[in-house]
């Protein structure tokens, strides 16, 4: 058979699919599902792992927050353990006059503040007095 021709390897097999040709070959889509997989598997735990990071992080902010009030908290119990200054603090809150002493208390009605009062400003009467203003008030109807 000369004039006949062999056939060709190819000739007996589908034609091959080219690649890059947008087809998934059976292997391809195992192992996008194992990945898939694998993903999904592996997404919770991650979560919860800086979800807890996140918490830590946080729990340590809020006991340098708590030492710091503790450190602040001891120097000042140090501080109430001096006489002297347990004496200068009841000088200065209570207006203490220790025996002995002649203390003063000046009453300028500036309020305690340096601003110079402005001449033909209202000046508001203190709380008290316009509280029983309007007891009066209410009584006399």
């Amino acid at each position: 058979m000369p004039g006949e021709r062999s056939p060709s390897p190819a000739a007996g097999r589908p034609a091959s699919r080219r690649p890059g040709g947008g087809h998934l070959t059976g292997r391809a889509a195992i192992l996008a599902l194992v990945v898939c997989a694998i993903a999904l598997t592996l997404a919770y735990p991650v979560r919860e792992y800086i979800a807890q990071r996140q918490e830590i992080a946080e729990l340590r902010h809020q006991e340098r927050l708590a030492q710091q009030q503790v450190e602040r908290l001891q120097r000042h119990q140090k501080r109430l353990a001096d006489e002297s200054y347990i004496k200068q603090e009841a000088r200065r809150r209570l207006h203490y006059c220790m025996p002995g002493e002649k203390c003063f208390v000046v009453l300028d009605g500036g309020g305690g503040d340096d601003r110079p009062q402005q001449p033909g400003a209202r000046q508001r009467p203190p709380w008290y007095q316009t509280l029983w203003r309007s007891v009066e008030t209410a009584d006399g109807r």
